[in-house]
């Protein structure tokens, strides 16, 4: 039987991530009070530009308000993702030293392969975050509008598992061709041109990740599934098959959000809220698996050519409000906080991450 999971901490803290922004959270427990939006992107797919606009301006308001939304009738095949999730079970159920045989470590420059059960814990508390996971990296060949068989992958993939790079990837190249359809709506949104990202997305990132929460028996103060982070690239499209995610609102609060059968959710990321001079909010969320249960997770991580610079959007600019970040590159960008974040994941080291209470 697991432990009761209920929070008894109404503590405020502050917690300073590697993006190098500080959040604090009121109290450590989550409510049902508040909820993030629900949106019918069904309209991203009309021939009519103004179906399109009007969709946009409704995730333009989701991504400023919150940067979390859940959206229904994407037109994705849910058997990928179904098929992805399985391949997920058989993955983490292999012995330990077989799954460290692709470990993270292997590539320190690039956030892919396994990473090991209760490694990490950014946020400090009293156990290490409840979770494994394995990482793949965008793979050119595959990719569903632009393939190119010249550029070699970053990855590493098991042995002995010959469908699970075809599955994952199988629903990798499904949700690429989807995230390039969802830039051009979000281009929308910021009220530039629809084709204002097309050539920033022709070689992404479009990195994605499986993860595993085991039943927790630790209350939701001493442990977290996932620590509260921030995501690095654009927007991040999630699938899970149990409720855990929660995020934190601009009350101080943590809500929790039921995931709904068949639909996503996205959320806004750092390079994104950078890009938008902070008019897109890139929101603190984490996970703890209170379900009673195992929890698997999809997340695609979406994010534009490690070429482009991270130039401000026209239009989140102004005399009034001037850019508030150093325009670099993408993938400079990418590497500084895949190297920040391995370096204070490690285990015993919370000096980039850390709780104040």
């Amino acid at each position: 039987m697991s432990t009761t999971v209920t929070s008894t901490d109404n503590t405020p803290k502050t917690i300073r991530l590697t993006n190098g922004k500080d959040f604090t959270f009121v109290s450590n427990a989550a409510t049902t009070q508040e909820t993030i939006p629900i949106i019918d992107v069904s309209r991203m797919h009309s021939p009519n530009l103004a179906d399109r606009q009007a969709l946009a301006e409704e995730i333009r308001e989701a991504a400023h308000i919150i940067g979390f939304f859940c959206i229904t009738n994407h037109g994705i095949d849910m058997n990928l993702a179904s098929n992805a999730m399985e391949q997920a079970r058989k993955f983490f159920a292999l012995p330990e030293a077989k799954k460290m045989e692709v470990s993270s470590e292997l590539i320190p420059d690039e956030y892919c392969g396994y990473h090991g059960m209760q490694r990490y814990n950014p946020n400090g508390w009293k156990y290490r975050d409840l979770y494994e996971a394995f990482n793949w990296n965008y793979n050119p060949a595959k990719d569903p509008d632009y393939p190119d068989s010249s550029t070699p992958q970053i990855n590493l993939w098991p042995k002995d598992m010959p469908a699970f790079e075809d599955k994952l990837s199988a629903y990798q190249t499904e949700m690429i061709r989807f995230a390039r359809r969802l830039t051009r709506i979000f281009a929308l949104a910021l009220h530039v041109s629809e084709d204002f990202y097309d050539e920033n997305v022709k070689q992404p990132e479009a990195g994605l990740r499986i993860l595993h929460y085991p039943r927790q028996e630790a209350c939701r103060d001493e442990q977290n599934g996932i620590g509260a982070h921030t995501d690095v690239e654009f927007f991040t499209v999630i699938t899970s098959d149990a409720e855990g995610l929660e995020v934190l609102s601009k009350s101080g609060h943590w809500i929790k959000v039921k995931p709904i059968p068949g639909c996503f959710v996205v959320n806004i990321a750092d390079c994104f809220m950078r890009q938008t001079n902070d008019f897109f909010v890139s929101t603190v969320h984490r996970v703890i698996n209170e379900s009673g249960r195992e929890r698997y997770s999809l997340p695609f991580f979406w994010g534009i050519d490690r070429k482009t610079l991270l130039s401000p959007v026209p239009t989140c600019v102004s005399d009034e409000n001037p850019n508030k970040y150093p325009v670099m590159t993408a993938g400079d960008y990418y590497l500084w906080r895949t190297r920040k974040q391995k370096r204070s994941w490690k285990v015993g080291e919370n000096a980039s991450e850390t709780v104040k209470e």
